[in-house]
């Protein structure tokens, strides 16, 4: 008995240490060597100069899931970089679920910039600065994606939830599965104050550090999940919807550090608003 529970304790700990191992869950797409796997795979980083960026994507893909990564952000003047950490399916009427920040002149805060595209179209962006200076430290950025929700979370707080609104004709990604990806490129023509600051390369090489990645997700293999198509864990993130605690969270995210709606911008839409934007 002691060794069944000794052989228990070991694969337990071996799914822990996989969990959030680089090595085993990524793999460095560009840079020519400006993205590395540090500390035995748990940490890596993403450097951006004059000549390229860098960046990687997810050995799997997912089809439903919840998504942690902990980053630390380039800090001092960031001006005309951009961050991007996001899940995307392939092809021209591609899903994607994004996190990108927008980088700024010391003391000025990131932009944290979202967006949700459904069959090719995006076009929804939500925009937030954040209650902290996100280069001080690691923060956790989740993307929580069930049949019902996609839900935006910085350090466990909501601020952003996408739901499924199929019955009133809005596209929901829920049938294209994705990989997870993430770049440090230069976008000085529009990230920063609209393109109006650029990059200042004597500040480079700027770097960006992820560590402490998890997915409790389902993984796509060959045309399957190895998920069921209705999951039973009722206390899990399969059927997981705000609560009233949790709504309450996202209203002050949005209250107080959302800077920009797309339902909100009536002069982009002169046609009118997406349909979303009038569903509560």
């Amino acid at each position: 008995m002691a060794s069944v529970l000794f052989l228990l304790l070991a694969c337990y700990l071996m799914a822990i240490a996989s969990a959030g191992n680089f090595y085993q869950e990524f793999d460095i797409t560009w840079g020519d060597g400006r993205g590395k796997i540090l500390d035995n795979g748990q940490l890596l980083t993403l450097s951006l100069d004059k000549a390229s960026g860098s960046g990687f994507q997810s050995k799997n893909e997912y089809l439903f899931g919840e998504i942690d990564m902990q980053l630390k952000l380039v800090p001092g003047n960031s001006a005309g970089t951009v961050t991007a950490y996001y899940l995307s399916s392939q092809g021209p009427s591609h899903d994607e679920i994004d996190f990108e920040f927008l980088g700024n002149l010391s003391g000025d805060p990131y932009t944290l910039h979202t967006n949700v595209f459904t069959q090719g179209k995006g076009n929804r962006e939500m925009q937030f600065h954040l209650w902290f200076d996100p280069t001080r430290d690691f923060h956790t950025y989740s993307i929580l994606w069930n049949p019902r929700h996609v839900i935006f979370m910085v350090d466990g707080i909501p601020i952003r939830d996408f739901k499924n609104l199929e019955s009133r004709g809005i596209a929901f990604p829920k049938s294209q599965p994705m990989g997870i990806y993430s770049s440090l490129w230069n976008a000085d023509d529009w990230a920063t104050q609209g393109g109006r600051v650029k990059t200042d390369w004597t500040k480079a090489p700027f770097t960006a550090s992820y560590r402490n990645f998890n997915a409790d997700a389902c993984i796509w293999s060959s045309g399957t999940s190895n998920c069921p198509s209705q999951k039973s864990d009722n206390a899990g993130w399969w059927n997981q919807e705000l609560d009233s605690t949790s709504q309450e969270r996202m209203r002050w995210a949005q209250q107080n550090y959302m800077i920009y709606n797309y339902c909100n911008d009536l002069k982009r839409f002169p046609q009118g608003l997406p349909p979303e934007c009038f569903i509560a």
